[in-house]
């Protein structure tokens, strides 16, 4: 799973770039040659797209810049959704992300779609109950058959650590660093 993602990562590059969830993986599995230079990088993003909610119609394309603003934006904005794609989401079996403040249950959201075959419901399910803590809402997720993936809303105030004043670049990497981790438990529990 994570195991095959690192390696082909390490595998093909040559000067090789990870990202610190990445590194301590390879690490800890000893995937790293000893004499194995590794740069630390940030998530690189393809697409960063702010869009109603309402029609999901295309609002504005933005630049890595607009990411250093505070996640409070998405509540200040709230009429709006940031849709974010990056080539290193491959790495978590993630499509997309889409975060959003969501006024009905007054918190901050993420969603996305999470390639994971249908048999691990009750892992999933098990593990944002055990990772997740907030009074209001903390996820939903259902299994599209057509799609073949787990459609996740995730209260993103249910992470640790979790506040409106971190940039929306941090908020990004600490949801990476949440979907890596639950694929390295399963990986290790299956």
């Amino acid at each position: 799973m994570l195991k095959t993602q690192i390696e082909s990562l390490i595998n093909e590059q040559a000067n090789i770039k990870l990202i610190d969830v990445e590194k301590s993986y390879a690490q800890k599995h000893a995937l790293l040659n000893e004499d194995a230079t590794i740069e630390t990088i940030h998530l690189q993003f393809e697409v960063i797209e702010r869009c109603n909610k309402e029609t999901e119609e295309l609002v504005a394309e933005e630049t890595t810049s607009f990411l250093t603003k505070p996640v409070q934006y998405l509540k200040e904005h709230a009429n709006e959704f940031m849709y974010v794609t990056s080539e290193r989401f491959d790495v978590i079996r993630v499509d997309s992300f889409a975060l959003e403040f969501d006024g009905a249950f007054g918190v901050y959201s993420a969603l996305f779609g999470l390639r994971l075959q249908k048999k691990y419901s009750e892992f999933l399910h098990s593990y944002f109950k055990a990772h997740l803590q907030n009074e209001k809402m903390t996820y939903s997720a259902a299994f599209s058959g057509e799609d073949g993936l787990w459609e996740v809303n995730l209260a993103l105030d249910a992470l640790d650590g979790f506040s409106e004043q971190q940039s929306l670049d941090e908020v990004l990497a600490q949801l990476y660093s949440f979907v890596f981790a639950l694929l390295e438990e399963l990986e290790a529990a299956v």
